[in-house]
């Protein structure tokens, strides 16, 4: 017999599937390039969003999104290795993976403000910082796209091998919040994530929109004229 408890809150769900999909059509645009590397830096601000919004959320968030778990890991991560982790939510080789996509999302995030293609793209940033700086993190930002891409590849391929040889559905969880658990080793449902807790990490992720947009960066003054020669 299996229980179906819920581990995943719907900011937690509604935020998956926007950074999936924004992460896909980043790429997208990136490697296109040309007029698509405005829809890039866009995509690239929200995600910035998304990430400032997961931050606040895994201190403000229900049981299974806070970060605290993370504290646990040296303890859960041999016991699940072994075979005797019986918990809820990410699972601790799971945890690692989000640690690993939120570091590499966040260096893709900061990296793509500051950079420029000395073509027709510059990041919101970039004028807030020397060429020195600009420079190597725009080749940076560059290369970075192919550890993002292996990182989304491991994470399918993980969904695949649960769903294969554990017979757990990932993804599904992800879209109803319900996971199925053996009614001999129960879980506590997920509790927390107030309305109040929300509305501080959504306008914690407006501010830092605000914020990489760049738009509190006074206008440069125009080029001075020089005289005519005669």
């Amino acid at each position: 017999m299996t229980l179906h408890i819920r581990v995943w809150d719907l900011p937690t769900r509604l935020y998956h599937w926007s950074l999936a999909l924004s992460v896909v059509g980043a790429l997208l645009t990136g490697w296109s390039g040309g007029n698509w590397m405005v829809w890039h830096g866009r995509l690239g601000l929200f995600i910035a969003g998304l990430l400032a919004f997961r931050l606040a959320w895994g201190v403000l968030g229900s049981t299974y999104v806070r970060f605290g778990q993370v504290l646990h890991l040296p303890q859960s991560l041999p016991a699940y290795l072994r075979g005797e982790w019986h918990g809820g939510g990410h699972n601790p080789l799971g945890w690692l993976s989000v640690l690993a996509m939120l570091a590499a999302l966040g260096f893709q995030v900061v990296s793509g403000l500051v950079a420029s293609d000395d073509i027709a793209f510059s990041g919101p940033l970039y004028y807030v910082v020397d060429s020195a700086i600009s420079g190597p993190l725009t080749s940076l930002h560059r290369q970075g796209l192919w550890l993002l891409l292996a990182l989304v590849l491991l994470h399918l391929a993980a969904l695949v091998f649960y769903r294969l040889v554990h017979g757990e559905n990932l993804a599904g969880a992800m879209l109803h919040g319900r996971r199925k658990v053996p009614a001999e080793r129960p879980i506590a449902p997920a509790s927390g994530g107030s309305l109040p807790a929300l509305l501080v990490a959504l306008a914690f992720a407006a501010a830092v929109v605000w914020a990489a947009n760049g738009s509190w960066i006074p206008e440069p003054p125009p080029p001075a004229q020089s005289a005519p020669a005669w």
